[in-house]
Formats: structure tokens, C-alpha cells, sequence
């Protein structure tokens, strides 16, 4: 069974889900002003000119020390109020139609995200997808984040995380499908046959351009409610995979 593996910030949806939630995590009292004006200023950077290890190596040790303390319930509650009204309204509308292209084959579906579970498993169950791979924090005997990681989906680690997934499920990655939109996935769209670059990066998309991978363009953020009413003709989807299907394994067979 094949499985197609999304990444989630500016790919699935149109911007960073930590970014998303920042006006009610302000409202609500764990983000100050200055740090959510800061949060929106790297986002323009980040769309601009993409985000490399070294940028995203500083957001993950920001987000560490600002969320340390804060009380994991308390943010879980806060995502099952507040994601229909926030992040759901941001998921682009060709995203959502290629999972659900996925699903009528009878694909699996992932989520692979470096956002904390916290806020990717509750978008999973709104999808109604297969599951996730997301970043897991440290939280201590009182249910408080402690500044560190458990485990970061990020880089290589989702590559790694990939791989032990098909291992468990049974897939053959070189059946199954990636899509992202930054340089720090490349090791995530290789581990399968079928990679697309999804509104790329720079540096994306010069690599995808030499590996001959598909670039994709979404701009249409709707709500996942509506997904019933798109009217894309998935034929055309699956001409799109099934030639890149057998490219992908032309070239997985080349290596």
C-alpha cells in the first residue's frame, strides 16, 4: 500500500501554524506583543527567502524557551477551541484536494510536520487522515513543557522517522509520495519515489529543477468543510501522478 507523507507549514496550509495560533496565544496570555510583531516579521523573511537548518535551529531554541512552563493542557485546550476558527480557514484548497485524491485510491496519509504533536494531531483528526509525524516536547511530573525536545521532526530525523514508519506499515517508499516547500525537507522528498516541491523555497527549487522533480504552485486557502465542493478534475491528478509515478520509479531504480 502506497502512502503519500505531507508536510504541513506552507505546504498544507499557508503559513506557519505557530504563527497562526500567535494572536490567540497573546490573547490568552503566554505570548507577548513584541514576540508575536517578531514572529510575523520571520514569516515575510522566511516566505521570501525560505528558512535553512541554521534559521530554523534559532526558531526551535525561541520556541523552546518561550513555551517553557506553559501548562501542555492548557495549550491542548487551546488548539481544540481555537484550530476550526484559525488554522482550518488557512488550508490550501489544492492541498486538500490531493489528499483526498490520495485517500480515493486508498493511499495512507501522514502529516509530517516539525510543529509540536500538540497542535498537528488535532489538525490529523480534522483531515481525517491516516496520522502524523511531528515534534514531541519535554513535559515534566506536572504536565509543564521543560524547554527541551523529545524528539524534532525536522531534517534528517523525518527522513528517519519515514522510513521506520514504512518499516512498521509495510510501505515501499519507493511507491509512495512526498510533498514539501523548504530546503530542510530534501531529505524527506528523497526517501520516496514520487517528491514534489510545493511552493518552493529557493533553494528548493533549484534542487528540484536538478532532479527533475515537480514543482507545484498553491495559492487557494479555503476550509476543510468545503472540500466537497471542489470541482478540480481529479483525472487530471491522476495523469499528474501516474507520470510522475513512473518517473520517480525510473529514477529510484537508477540509483
Amino acid at each position: 500500500m502506497p502512502a503519500a507523507f505531507f508536510d504541513l507549514d506552507k505546504t498544507v496550509i499557508a503559513k506557519p501554524s505557530m504563527v497562526a495560533l500567535g494572536p490567540e496565544l497573546h490573547a490568552r496570555g503566554f505570548l507577548q506583543r513584541r514576540t508575536l510583531v517578531r514572529a510575523g516579521i520571520s514569516q515575510v523573511i522566511f516566505q521570501h527567502f525560505g528558512a535553512d537548518d541554521t534559521k530554523l535551529q534559532k526558531i526551535r531554541d525561541t520556541v523552546l524557551d518561550i513555551t517553557k512552563g506553559w501548562d501542555r493542557e492548557e495549550i491542548l485546550q487551546l488548539v481544540s477551541e481555537t484550530i476550526n476558527e484559525v488554522v482550518e480557514p488557512l488550508i490550501y484548497r489544492e492541498a486538500l484536494e490531493l489528499i483526498d485524491f490520495h485517500l480515493s485510491r486508498g493511499d495512507e496519509v501522514w502529516i509530517v510536520s516539525m510543529a509540536p504533536q500538540e497542535i498537528v494531531q488535532p489538525f490529523v483528526d480534522m483531515l481525517g487522515i491516516t496520522g502524523a509525524i511531528s515534534s514531541i516536547a519535554k513535559v515534566d511530573e506536572n504536565g509543564k513543557f521543560t524547554g527541551e525536545m523529545e524528539f524534532l521532526a525536522h531534517g534528517e530525523y523525518k527522513a528517519i522517522a519515514m522510513r521506520n514508519l514504512a518499516q512498521e506499515h509495510g510501505y515501499d517508499l519507493a511507491d509512495c509520495y512526498a510533498y514539501s516547500d523548504s530546503e530542510t525537507d530534501i531529505p524527506m522528498l528523497r526517501a520516496v519515489g514520487h517528491p514534489f516541491a510545493v511552493n518552493p523555497d529557493r533553494q528548493l527549487t533549484k534542487d528540484a529543477r536538478n532532479s527533475l522533480w515537480p514543482i507545484l504552485q498553491f495559492s487557494h486557502p479555503v476550509r476543510a468543510h468545503d472540500r466537497a465542493k471542489s470541482h478540480t478534475p481529479f483525472v487530471l491528478s491522476a495523469l499528474l501522478l501516474g507520470f510522475t509515478a513512473l518517473l520517480g520509479r525510473n529514477k529510484m531504480k537508477a540509483r
